[in-house]
């Protein structure tokens, strides 16, 4: 009988771990244990490592060769955590490379973004994953995903921003297959996910002009990355 109910609790427990893992996080839940550390006061606080891995987008590249630092996502989103949590110390640790795609950012995942021991990672490379194409950029996250799982990091998964040579509402683009395969490995993983492709997507719906979001052809304004910025920022409510 005791073997019997081992088992039962034992299949039980792996088809709850299975469920959580094929949804998406829940954007109240997730990043519950760190949202705790962050409303901690001196002397109880610790500071808090927020890691972004991309490309051009989340290194703040605007209409190149400017980097406008303070007005990309990763800072926006710095300044709504603040207002949130201000006993809060946060490092934003940018190791984003204009020009890369995820193959190059999974080689040198060890050295220059785990070192950094994470809290939350945040990862943006869909852009640039269309060079290398769909198989190689699944595997290259696939493989920064599992190291960071292995150190108990959280995860967001960013989709792409967009690209004016792209029509965002072409279902069969190249971004679209890229987005989606995104939303499938976080379901996967049971992973955040900021669905960046489809805040765009829904400006233009509502009869907004991409053009408004983006300062040159495949880089977001400021504006365009408030929209990122205020997505991510809704895990850390």
């Amino acid at each position: 009988m005791k073997e019997f109910i081992l088992l039962f609790l034992t299949l039980v427990t792996f088809s709850l771990h299975t469920i959580q893992e094929n949804r998406i996080a829940d954007k109240s839940s997730y990043l519950a244990d760190v949202k705790e550390e962050l409303k901690k006061e001196w002397p109880k606080n610790r500071t808090i490592n927020l890691v972004f891995h991309g490309h051009s987008v989340p290194s703040g590249y605007f209409k190149t060769p400017i980097v406008n630092t303070l007005e990309a996502y990763p800072y926006q989103l710095l300044s709504k955590l603040k207002e949130q949590y201000p006993y809060a110390v946060i490092n934003i640790i940018n190791t984003a490379i204009g020009g890369e795609n995820s193959v190059r950012g999974a080689e040198r995942f060890d050295s220059e973004v785990l070192n950094h021991n994470p809290d939350v990672l945040l990862i943006d490379y869909s852009l640039n994953d269309r060079g290398p194409g769909l198989e190689k950029a699944q595997l290259a996250w696939e493989e920064m995903i599992e190291k960071a799982l292995k150190n108990d990091i959280k995860i967001l998964l960013l989709t792409p921003s967009p690209d004016q040579r792209v029509n965002i509402l072409d279902e069969e683009s190249e971004l679209e297959q890229h987005r989606s395969q995104v939303i499938n490995l976080a379901k996967k993983h049971g992973l955040g996910l900021v669905d960046s492709y489809q805040l765009f997507k829904e400006e233009v719906k509502e009869g907004n002009p991409i053009s408004d979001y983006m300062s040159q052809v495949n880089h977001p304004n400021s504006k365009g990355h408030q929209l990122i910025a205020s997505e991510i920022f809704e895990y850390f409510k």
